[in-house]
């Protein structure tokens, strides 16, 4: 396994983190990860391996240990809320929803136009908005409720880019986005690294286009960081067709570890012996009675 190399200044380190879901097994052990300013980390790994949590660690969603455990721009990643609240930390999810106080967390799919949501943010600069807005081709006037799920995911993302960020989680949110508008955010993203030194984290399933795109590549298997690498210097890309093709090995060797694994028989409840093991008067399971 290739380990990157300790570095004084890092975008994200995380530093022997340990997390589990209340009443689950632990999920992540003494994990570390270091990724430098700059870097377009890809997070891959099978379903249920631990990559949405990771992100929403990173993102502060999750309180996990001291402050130094996890740290984004060389802040505590769930203590310092600066991050989220100055547009330096953003993240994009699966879903996408707001906190209503008598209903909880509710979907964003009410009778109102994208420009109201786009414009209604405030303190955004107005060229970088109509980048977005043309980057994306959004028509402002869209009503939320009407639209199908890919224009709704792109008035999402441009609500999560009009900040500047310098760090930016990325959890598969380019799956209902068509290929030009998903290729043309793909370049976006890289100008921002390239031009601004952002650095940004991206777990997917879909990896055309990515060899190029990517720095980075982080493995997760089952809650380990089991490779970590520079895109460029992975052996296995040199040697076959695409980025796919690679993940897709790991991805096999991993279904075929786990066919291998012995299954453990259920543990046996351990009776204490009894003085009364060998009396021919003991109680056998047709005698047997309850109090």
């Amino acid at each position: 396994m290739a380990i990157q190399s300790s570095c004084s200044s890092n975008s994200i380190k995380v530093n022997g983190l340990q997390f589990a879901y209340e009443g689950q097994p632990p999920l992540f052990l003494d994990f570390n990860l270091q990724i430098s300013p700059g870097s377009r980390c890809l997070l891959v790994g099978a379903n249920g391996s631990g990559k949405t949590t990771l992100l929403r660690i990173l993102a502060g969603k999750h309180m996990v240990g001291g402050r130094d455990v996890v740290q984004v721009l060389n802040c505590s990643a769930f203590h310092d809320t600066h991050l989220v609240c100055s547009g330096d930390l953003s993240y994009l999810g699966g879903s996408w929803s707001k906190n209503v106080g008598s209903a909880g967390e509710v979907p964003l799919q009410g009778d109102f136009s994208a420009e109201h949501m786009i414009f209604g943010v405030e303190g955004i600069d107005p060229v970088r908005r109509d980048k977005l807005v043309d980057l994306l081709d959004i028509d402002l006037q869209w009503r939320m409720h009407k639209v199908s799920d890919g224009q709704r995911r792109r008035v999402q993302i441009c609500m999560g880019l009009l900040h500047p960020f310098q760090v930016l989680l990325l959890d598969e949110v380019t799956v209902d986005l068509d290929v030009v508008a998903r290729m043309d955010l793909l370049e976006f993203f890289k100008e921002e690294c390239d031009q601004r030194g952002a650095t940004i984290v991206y777990a997917t399933h879909i990896f055309d286009g990515l060899e190029t795109w990517a720095t980075d590549l982080a493995y997760v298997q089952e809650g380990d960081l089991r490779r970590i690498e520079k895109l460029s210097e992975l052996d296995e890309l040199k040697t076959s067709a695409n980025l796919l093709s690679v993940v897709e090995s790991w991805l096999r060797s991993e279904t075929k570890c786990e066919k291998k694994k012995p299954i453990n028989p259920p543990a046996q409840i351990q009776r204490t012996p009894s003085p009364f093991d060998s009396s021919p008067f003991r109680s056998s399971r047709h005698m047997a009675y309850y109090r």
